[in-house]
């Protein structure tokens, strides 16, 4: 498995991030992709498998995305990396989920009213 160094976020996802920005108040990115990573992991369906391009100029690096809690994070994600058997590549796989992390809490009505 490989060691994530740096996420960089598509442009879309950039685009879908400023608009959860402005609606929660919440100014840090990776606070944002945390969340859209935790709610991604809790719904037991495989995101869809895409190529997420990496155009946008939001990057961070793996311990600015997991915060303090950078350990358990990589054991969650390891976990159900190994799990869902879907990806061969970790980087992807992350990124599959916080897509599809980002596009549900844009669905939440607490997030759109």
């Amino acid at each position: 498995m490989q060691h994530i160094d740096i996420i960089r976020l598509s442009e879309k996802q950039k685009q879908q991030l400023i608009t959860l920005k402005r609606k929660t108040g919440i100014e840090n990115w990776n606070v944002l992709c945390r969340w859209a990573l935790c709610k991604s992991l809790a719904d037991p369906t495989i995101p869809p498998k895409e190529d997420i391009p990496s155009d946008s100029n939001v990057e961070m690096s793996w311990r600015t995305f997991s915060g303090e809690h950078s350990e358990i994070y990589l054991s969650i994600c390891k976990t159900a990396f190994k799990s869902q058997k879907v990806e061969n590549d970790f980087l992807k796989f992350l990124k599959c989920h916080i897509s599809r992390g980002i596009s549900l809490l844009l669905k939440e009505d607490k997030f759109m009213n």
